[in-house]
């Protein structure tokens, strides 16, 4: 399928160069951070924190030096790329303009809002295109929680769709990022992802607050997205001996972490960082996971979708939810194969 040891040509879809409207890191001033965390653009669109993270990408793809990045961009658009990435408009209407975009590509990156039906139309196009051109490899925008655990996938509308449509097409393959969810993002943002209300100094915990997740580098999350893809893209194409490859992870999952963390966890950081009396300062809150997942998704089918961060949250703290998968495959009596290729 390929000539070259490595990927080369790379193309990415939904690039927004614009810096994030509150980038809150643990670097941020804590005088600051009330003002920040009260910004709340992203609470009733939170779909454009993930169309944000393609400048992530690219400039770490850049950084690495051996992949030429074609930037695939709407017709009339206004967007300025660096000077080392080729900005390609198309019509989408037209999918022969997009054919001719990815034409000899050998990974597309797709970074378009994860939310909408006319983006998941979009992001279906586009795969449907990637394999008339011939792209090898696709990264379906899924900088997520685990959504190989299906039953999770679907109470959190992650359905599979682009990476289903990528198999039934069968030639390009699909490799899924999972993330988790970024932390310090998620921390600031609202009191409906990690419980945190700044302004009014109190912290609601999922349950007790001491199930731990998965989380990536506290200071540089959305960075640390973009070394993940380009780290991945930039592995030798083919396996040799026991190294990792790209084909090591054909229509599978990658998982990116740097560390455990609970809500107990983060608490006990912000009142370090900030100075603050856990006792005399803050007011602690204790929301069953469960029934704050029904109250999101009744919330949400009622019409308010700014509570989708409110369902999602509460869902990735249930509590015993890898026991009962790994309850399943003893069940199933599922053995380990070594030479799968599975992590």
């Amino acid at each position: 399928m390929h000539e070259s040891k490595f990927i080369k040509k790379v193309a990415i879809v939904g690039v927004s160069l614009n810096p994030l409207l509150c980038p809150l890191s643990l670097t941020t001033p804590y005088r600051q951070l009330s003002s920040i965390i009260s910004i709340r653009q992203f609470a009733n669109h939170p779909e454009q924190a993930t169309g944000t993270i393609g400048k992530y990408i690219v400039e770490a793809l850049l950084q690495k030096g051996q992949h030429e990045l074609t930037a695939i961009t709407r017709k009339g658009s206004t967007s300025v790329m660096p000077a080392e990435v080729t900005a390609v408009a198309v019509d989408y209407e037209n999918p022969s303009t997009l054919v001719e975009a990815l034409r000899e590509q050998e990974a597309l990156i797709i970074t378009l809002p994860s939310t909408g039906l006319d983006q998941q139309a979009t992001k279906l196009k586009l795969v449907e295109v990637a394999v008339e051109a011939g792209v090898p490899y696709v990264l379906p925008n899924e900088w997520t929680v685990n959504i190989a655990n299906e039953k999770l996938a679907d109470d959190v509308f992650f359905g599979g769709e682009i990476r289903r449509r990528v198999e039934e097409l069968g030639f390009s393959a699909w490799v899924a990022v999972t993330t988790s969810l970024w932390y310090e993002f998620s921390l600031g943002l609202s009191p409906q992802c990690y419980g945190l209300n700044w302004a009014g100094r109190t912290f609601t915990f999922h349950d007790e607050g001491t199930r731990k997740i998965n989380a990536i580098h506290p200071k540089k999350t959305m960075p640390q997205n973009g070394r993940a893809v380009a780290n991945l893209l930039s592995l030798p194409i083919q396996p040799s001996g026991v190294a990792p490859s790209l084909e090591t992870y054909k229509n599978n999952f990658i998982y990116v972490s740097s560390f455990l963390v609970s809500q107990r966890d983060m608490f006990e950081s912000v009142v370090r960082v900030t100075g603050t009396d856990p006792i005399k300062d803050w007011t602690l809150r204790l929301d069953e996971a469960a029934v704050r997942y029904r109250a999101g998704l009744g919330e949400m089918q009622a019409g308010d979708r700014a509570v989708y961060m409110k369902l999602l949250y509460a869902r990735v703290f249930f509590p015993d939810e890898w026991t009962r998968v790994a309850i399943k495959i003893a069940e199933a009596g599922i053995k380990y194969d070594p030479g799968s290729g599975s992590s």
